[in-house]
């Protein structure tokens, strides 16, 4: 007689789809491997248009969204559709495998409405995994506070009171569950958001990457508002044309809503041959391109919402032994330690400065090179980071793995 799986799971994702959300991704998988069945609902995008496969043995529901949001009315229409397709689609997940757990994944923090559905009549348990944290992201997107950024509050206070346990992604977030989320400590647990590093590791360099430039600068990630690399665009016009360097190139790999106006900013600052868009690059493409870098960068200027964020860059850049250059980010600092240059201002003059210091000091970034590779080495494991969220579904599932188990015997 087969021996019954140790759950059923359904994640929810709404900002970015899978499996090119790498945490969510790394979930996922994890999970499956412990013997869990699991679905996800995530957006359609980066090149993951299927509207239901299923990979790896995970089982995968898309479904489109209206527009890149752009203002509080078009975030409206944007999460509204969202949370239209997550019911719609958590209910022919229901039907179809089943689910024990709703796994909702931030931003938006509006999951709870589906969660609290499924738990309401059908007994679900519900845990949160705090990617964001939205009355902040609000009040830097907007420059204010006022009513929405009052009712992003008491969302998140109702996704925590209504959460049977919280994932955070580092130690302040975790704080915030229990001191803001009112969240017991037992019930919140910390699972770091670390790249793979068997497989994300330096590999041959690109040799066009660098396009005839001596130095080459690298930035991977999102293109939205909020993730500043507006700065990074604005520091490479003070390089070329205040500078005027010529010897240092810039690649940006990666998209966003932001994407077609930076691209625009930087042909209208005379970049092109200094400033190469990538796009959406990934895999051993991805590895190449960033191992032609001398240096990365951070851009996120400082602010109440990125000062308590871990970034998925500063992993990755010290990943790959790369040295790299950030304002001055409390978590991030904390992250990535000596691994990285931190300026003091948010402008785009201080990130130019500090790449330039940076690329003229070779000693200094090997030390720092150094320095990444051996405690990514030393601490960035996800095999034993996985064991933290793990632990959360021993927790929150185990009367029914005891009764799973109990039955198992009685059997036999």
């Amino acid at each position: 007689m087969p021996q019954p799986s140790a759950g059923k799971v359904l994640i929810i994702v709404e900002n970015l789809p899978v499996p090119f959300d790498r945490r969510v991704w790394q979930e996922a998988t994890a999970l499956r491997e412990a013997g869990y069945e699991v679905s996800v609902i995530c957006p359609t995008g980066k090149k993951h248009t299927q509207l239901e496969e299923t990979l790896d043995g995970i089982h995968i529901y898309r479904h489109s969204l209206p527009l890149e949001a752009s203002g509080v009315l078009g975030y409206l229409a944007e999460y509204s559709a969202a949370l239209f397709h997550e019911m719609r689609l958590s209910i022919k997940v229901l039907r179809k495998h089943g689910f024990d757990v709703i796994h909702a994944c931030n931003p938006p923090d509006l999951i709870f409405l589906v969660a609290a559905f499924h738990k309401l009549f059908f007994g679900k348990k519900f845990l949160f995994d705090q990617h964001d944290i939205n009355p902040e992201l609000y009040e830097i997107k907007f420059g204010k506070k006022g009513f929405f950024h009052k009712l992003l509050t008491i969302f998140e206070r109702c996704t925590f009171k209504l959460a049977d346990g919280s994932l955070a992604t580092n130690e302040t977030l975790k704080d915030r569950a229990i001191n803001t989320g009112k969240m017991p400590s037992d019930k919140v647990w910390v699972v770091r958001s670390f790249p793979d590093i068997a497989r994300f590791k330096r590999a041959e360099p690109d040799p066009t990457a660098k396009r005839g430039h001596r130095y080459l600068a690298g930035y991977v990630g999102i293109m939205a508002e909020q993730d500043g690399v507006e700065y990074l665009v604005r520091a490479m016009d003070h390089i070329v044309n205040v500078e005027r360097r010529d010897d240092i190139g810039c690649i940006i790999i990666g998209d966003g809503p932001d994407y077609d106006r930076l691209r625009a900013l930087s042909e209208e600052l005379n970049l092109t041959d200094h400033v190469e868009f990538a796009g959406y690059v990934s895999g051993q493409p991805l590895l190449e391109k960033l191992s032609a870098c001398d240096i990365g960068v951070i851009p996120d200027p400082s602010n109440v919402c990125n000062d308590k964020l871990s970034m998925n860059k500063v992993f990755e850049y010290m990943a790959l032994g790369m040295p790299f250059v950030q304002f001055n980010l409390e978590q991030a600092k904390i992250d990535a330690g000596e691994a990285a240059h931190v300026v003091e201002e948010s402008t785009p003059q201080s990130l130019a400065q500090g790449m330039i210091d940076l690329l003229a000091d070779p000693a200094r970034r090997e030390q720092m090179a150094k320095y990444a590779t051996e405690r990514a080495q030393r601490e960035f494991h996800w095999d034993i980071e996985k064991h933290s969220m793990l632990d959360a579904y021993c927790t929150l599932l185990q009367p029914k793995q005891s009764a799973k188990i109990t039955g198992s015997v009685s059997v036999s």
